[in-house]
């Protein structure tokens, strides 16, 4: 099998390059690895002593931060390149303050994994969540290179458990360490023969959690809060505006910031009719008063996090359609309520922090308006409601130290 998907993965960069002509997001896949080694090569010099990260996309970069910050200080020598799978990362985050070089990772050929390496020669190797490569593990553990799974996640329907899959498991060898995020993925390392982990929990609840001793406020969004009861509502698609928008055009004396996960001018101009009470969106706010207007739509990029600490209830886009939910644990550390969709079976911290009645779920738009008129009518359950909330995300804390006292006994 091993045969196999050398011989598809060699085959893919021919058809993907065909694909493109159909496909934005595969031509941007293409365009993006064009040139990669002589880029490597120019940039990025094995003398730099290099941490390697990678991260599948945006998400798991998030996952990722605490654990840059926290090499940063013990190994202050050393530099981070970070490796994207998909365009969408590697786009909204060619830049940090962290990273030193960001890169596309290569088609995992054994022949690009041999000359990634070569180029970069890391000291360390560092794979967020689930993003496994065979031929970049299989080299890393050819030059004895120390790698870790970081906030890592096995489920049986993964291709290790299939018969399909199993010569995969020998690729996994390579790490000297799994720290994965609960008893099940331990569980299911144990059962092929792996001993080398420990449960540390998300790293998102450090990176969300550090939100908090940041500077949050934002101006615009004070201005047009003033005393009123605010709802966010983070990156929805449109199903997710098809549940809250009858309770947003029916309300009184409530104001709502709109975050859409798509900021395409046609969809925000879709959004923008179905509402009926006043309505700004954020390009076009200069010179307003933002107090006179019920509704903020934010069509640009970079304030959903911080809009949450002014938010009393959020409503967490997603799960009412199949797009996937979307990160609910940086409001949840501002310790308000959440309200998503009813999608969320593959996340668990959705599912335990409903268990804990710090979240609610909803199927429709009725089911939307029942729990906002309780949560808005009833200051006592909002409240509690969000208390769950913020003390979900402090006692679920952690991770990023676990693997920080482990690296301190390993080298």
């Amino acid at each position: 099998m091993r045969r196999v998907y050398n011989l598809a993965v060699n085959l893919s960069g021919v058809v993907l390059k065909s694909a493109g002509f159909f496909s934005k997001k595969i031509a941007e896949f293409v365009e993006g690895r064009k040139d990669l080694f002589s880029k490597l090569e120019a940039s990025v010099k094995a003398s730099d002593n290099y941490i390697w990260i990678h991260a599948a996309s945006l998400g798991e970069f998030e996952m990722a931060v605490p654990v840059m910050e926290m090499l940063k200080k013990e190994y202050p020598n050393r530099k981070i390149l970070v490796s994207f799978f998909s365009p969408s990362g590697y786009k909204n985050k060619k830049k940090h303050p962290l990273v030193d070089h960001f890169t596309y990772l290569p088609v995992d050929t054994r022949r690009n994994a041999q000359k990634f390496l070569k180029i970069v020669q890391p000291e360390m190797a560092f794979f967020i969540k689930y993003d496994f490569w065979p031929n970049f593990l299989n080299e890393l553990m050819e030059r004895e290179i120390p790698a870790f799974l970081v906030s890592g996640v096995f489920r049986k329907d993964q291709p290790f458990f299939k018969s399909y899959g199993k010569w995969m498991q020998k690729s996994l060898r390579a790490f000297d360490h799994f720290f994965v995020q609960n008893e099940e993925s331990e569980e299911l390392l144990h059962s092929m023969g792996f001993t080398n982990v420990s449960i540390a929990g998300d790293n998102r609840f450090d990176r969300v959690a550090a939100q908090i001793e940041q500077d949050n406020r934002i101006d615009f969004i004070e201005n047009f809060k003033e005393d009123k009861l605010l709802t966010v509502c983070g990156s929805t698609w449109p199903e997710d505006e098809e549940l809250i928008i009858d309770f947003i055009n029916s309300s009184r004396n409530i104001k709502f910031i709109i975050a859409p996960h798509e900021i395409k001018k046609e969809k925000i101009q879709k959004l923008e009719q179905s509402l009926k009470i006043s309505t700004i969106k954020y390009s076009e706010k200069a010179g307003k008063d933002l107090s006179n207007y019920r509704v903020l739509i934010l069509d640009t990029i970079g304030y959903l996090g911080r809009a949450y600490s002014y938010a009393d209830i959020a409503y967490v886009g997603g799960a009412a359609g199949h797009s996937g939910l979307h990160n609910i644990l940086e409001p949840a550390t501002f310790g308000i309520p959440i309200i998503i969709g009813k999608n969320f079976k593959r996340f668990p911290e959705a599912e335990k922090l409903r268990q804990l009645a710090g979240l609610f779920s909803v199927e429709d738009a009725q089911g939307f308006s029942s729990i906002m008129t309780r949560l808005y009518t009833q200051e006592d359950f909002r409240e509690k409601t969000g208390m769950i909330a913020g003390h979900f995300i402090n006692s679920n804390t952690g991770a990023t130290e676990k693997l920080r006292k482990y690296l301190k006994k390993r080298f």
